[in-house]
């Protein structure tokens, strides 16, 4: 799989689990769904004070495993740095998210205050490594 390959197929999959370093060099695991921009990074809705967000503001790496709707079948492995991007600035990243994974939002203005009542930032990574690359 070549890196245009995963793009799309992320696009297409929006469930993943991601994988972040803990402060001990383990890992954390969690399942997430996700959304790419316009330049095909891609773009995970969280809260602030989530494990997930200081292991990236720590480490600045996460890696994704992307998963069919079936389960079994194609999946995608994205991996490369990553920036939070906290509100103000994160609200229309967050809009994206939604309307990507789940259409267009019935109240906006409901939508917008949960996003800042929850504290959300958005993890956006810039896909620098995709695989699989060999079958097994």
């Amino acid at each position: 799989m070549d890196r245009d390959e995963a793009i799309e197929f992320l696009r297409d999959h929006h469930r993943s689990v991601l994988a972040t370093r803990r402060s001990d060099g383990g890992v954390q695991l969690s399942p997430v769904v996700h959304a790419l921009d316009a330049e095909g990074r891609v773009m995970i809705s969280t809260r602030e004070p989530a494990m997930k967000v200081r292991n990236v503001r720590r480490d600045g790496q996460a890696w994704l495993c992307v998963l069919n709707d079936r389960f079994f079948g194609g999946w995608a492995q994205a991996e490369g740095p990553v920036d939070v991007v906290a509100l103000p600035e994160a609200m229309p990243l967050l809009e994206d998210v939604y309307r990507a994974v789940a259409g267009e939002h019935p109240d906006w203005e409901d939508f917008r205050a949960a996003m800042e009542r929850e504290r959300r930032v958005v993890l956006r990574i810039t896909v620098e490594r995709v695989g699989p690359t060999v079958s097994g």
